[in-house]
């Protein structure tokens, strides 16, 4: 599943073709997503999307009449074409623009949503979310004090989206070695430097992720459209048995919270 710089970078990507435009047609060819594609999309239609809005992992492309809230899921992924691309395979929803350019979403295991959300209203989707992570108002002194007596590994309490939005399980896992925390130490045992440490390296794991994914902006009017996961150099994830890159030691991988975490039992301490 596409994490937040994917998302954001996809935001980027789109925002110079549809912000400022006129939505001329909303096409709904499978409205089973993983929750049904409301009727309500068509409010849209005839109006000029004022701003693309990322909250969370949720893209929102926003009208006077309300926003068109979009998610990835697993497998989604979006393309700016001509309308006079044909559709494929898994080619699930248009957004056509005035300007004859088209918002395509294409998405195989329907995991993704399409929903909508009315003027002044938050979606319950987006209701009871976090800070985001690259905002003040995700700070070491909130998260410290959110996490008093909580027995929760530090991994999991990290990617709750109660406490902090965004932080999946790739970026949890580097960020946790950057700052020399073991995943599995409770959340409640944590000190406030050590938080503070955390939240800055989490900030700046995201934002390198975010600037590097950048480079493949061309790319997004193009024939693919998919962020993926960015060409970076991971410390820990997806390396489980190799050497750790600072002390040489195996890298440890196990569950935690039935996700795959990487660590170095050498480098992040209990």
């Amino acid at each position: 599943m596409p994490e937040l710089p994917e998302v954001e970078v996809s935001r980027m990507g789109i925002s110079p073709y549809l912000e400022g435009e006129t939505i001329k047609l909303v096409h709904v060819y499978q409205a089973s997503l993983r929750w049904p594609v409301p009727d309500e999309v068509k409010l849209t239609e005839g109006l000029v999307i004022n701003k693309v809005m990322r909250r969370a992992k949720y893209l929102l492309l926003e009208t006077v009449m309300g926003s068109l809230i979009l998610h990835l899921g697993m497998s989604g992924k979006l393309r700016v074409i001509d309308k006079s691309v044909p559709r494929i395979k898994h080619d699930h929803i248009d957004i056509e623009m005035e300007t004859g350019k088209i918002l395509r979403f294409n998405d195989p295991r329907r995991f993704g949503c399409f929903l909508f959300q009315p003027p002044g209203q938050v979606h319950k989707l987006l209701a009871n979310l976090g800070p985001e992570p690259l905002t003040l108002a995700f700070n070491y002194q909130d998260l410290y004090n959110k996490s008093r007596d909580k027995k929760t590994a530090i991994k999991q309490f990290l990617m709750n989206n109660i406490n902090v939005v965004g932080v999946g399980n790739i970026y949890a896992n580097e960020a946790l070695f950057k700052a020399g925390i073991h995943p599995q130490m409770p959340a409640g045992k944590v000190s406030k430097k050590r938080y503070e440490k955390l939240v800055f390296l989490v900030k700046e794991t995201l934002d390198k992720a975010i600037v590097q994914g950048g480079t493949t902006l061309k790319d997004f009017a193009q024939t693919d459209g998919k962020p993926g996961y960015f060409a970076q150099e991971l410390l820990v994830y997806g390396r489980g048995g190799l050497p750790c890159k600072v002390c040489t030691k195996p890298l440890t991988e196990i569950k935690i919270g039935q996700r795959s975490s990487v660590f170095c039992d050498e480098c992040q301490k209990r």
